[in-house]
Formats: structure tokens, sequence, C-alpha cells
């Protein structure tokens, strides 16, 4: 891994309104990190983030601290819609879903944890309010991703990571309308995850279990809240008790 730091400074920024207290993890999806960097800079794409890592671990600087990077767009974590202004926005240069999707390099891994390490001790942040863009808009996004290791973030104390709880019975899909359906949004609402207990499985419901997956369950995305999503989902809401 490399210790090479960059000051990159990006326009696209202002002022915050309240204390940083949640860190949003991204992957560039764009061909290469000089094509992200340009984007992250150019003050016509109104897109930033406080960091960049490149896939050799090399760390770019854009955004100050301080101040409200923009990278999080129509999101909300717990009620909270206003992620940009609590939050500190983390990009890792990946192509993504769209240009080739692939593994996070041990380098890039390794200084990721050394920055969340630092960030998290800077302004006291929950290993809770260590999210994926993707939990947090979940209809418009999938990054970092299912090959993002949540559990190694986790054991180094950057995350939370569930023991599988009790296993509910049955799976739950698209079409479905019952109070089984009541439940499952609402444990998936007292983690974090912005849905309505309205009682049917739509697609709304559908992107919030895909996300929670691609978060907790990675080996399979697709969507449908079974047995063992439903254990996974008791196991993270029971973290939530003693928080």
């Amino acid at each position: 891994m490399t210790d090479k730091t960059i000051d990159r400074p990006s326009p696209n920024f202002d002022t915050r309104s309240g204390p940083v207290d949640m860190i949003v993890l991204h992957y560039t999806g764009m061909k290469d990190c000089a094509a992200a960097l340009d984007r992250l800079c150019d003050p016509t794409a109104k897109v930033s983030a406080h960091y960049l890592i490149d896939e050799d671990g090399t760390l770019y600087t854009l955004v100050e601290e301080s101040m409200r990077a923009w990278h999080a767009g129509v999101a909300c974590w717990h009620g909270q819609t206003n992620i940009n202004g609590c939050s500190i926005g983390i990009e890792l240069v990946n192509p993504g879903h769209e240009f080739g999707y692939r593994v996070f390099p041990e380098s890039q891994m390794l200084r990721l944890e050394q920055l969340c390490r630092d960030i998290v001790q800077r302004h006291d942040i929950s290993a809770a309010r260590v999210l994926g863009h993707a939990d947090v808009a979940p209809m418009r996004k999938q990054d970092p991703g299912e090959l993002f290791d949540w559990r190694r973030m986790a054991a180094a104390g950057l995350a939370l990571w569930p023991d599988v709880g009790q296993a509910g019975s049955g799976a739950l899909r698209i079409g479905d309308a019952n109070q089984d359906v009541v439940a499952l949004q609402t444990a998936l609402g007292s983690v974090g995850y912005r849905i309505a207990p309205d009682g049917a499985f739509g697609t709304e419901t559908e992107a919030v279990v895909t996300a929670f997956q691609r978060h907790y369950r990675p080996r399979a995305v697709d969507g449908v809240a079974d047995t063992e999503t439903l254990a996974m989902l008791d196991g993270l809401a029971s973290l939530f008790v003693d928080l």
C-alpha cells in the first residue's frame, strides 16, 4: 500500500449546518481514477466527495471535512434527509456495475481502514453510522456493492456486522401483502432504511431488501426476503437495541 496523499481541491462544496456523525462509502463507477477525479472536480458536474482512494492506496483530498461535499444526493437514514450535511463522503476507485465491477484491492482497503479510523476518532462516529451509498439511497444507487467487504470493516470496528439471528419463516417477495411484510418493513426501518410499513411488497421494498443484501448478505442479491436475509435482519436489529 502506498501512503501517498495528493491534494486535488474540488470547487463543489458549501457550508455545513451541523456536526459530522456519518461516513458514506461510494464507488466511482467510472473507467479509471483520472476520469473520476475530473468529474469530482468539475464545477459543472456539481458532485464531489471529501476523499477518493485509488486502487493502489493513493489518497486524494478533495473537500475539507469542515465543509459539505455533494456526494449523497437524495438520501435518507433514520429519518434524516440532509445526509450531505452530516457525513464524510469517500469515493473508492472501481468501475462499478456499469464498467466491469471488481473486487476492491488490499491496498485500497488498507488505506480506507486507516482513513475511516482517523475520521471516526475525529468526529466520534458510531460504527452503525458507517454506511454505503446504497443504504441511504436504495432506489437510486448500488455502491459500493456486494463485492465490498463490510464484514472486514466490522472486524476493524468500522461498521456493524450481525450475528445471524432467529431465522424467519418462508420468503417474502414482490406482490406479497400481509402482516409479515409489515414486520419486514418495520424491521428495515428500525435499522435505518427509509421504508413505509404499508404491508405491500412493491418495488420500493424490493429495492431496500436488495440494498440490505448488498451490505449484509452479498453472496445472493435478489431482492427476495428469504429466511437467511430475515435472520440477518433480525441479528442486525438486535444490535440496535443496545445502541
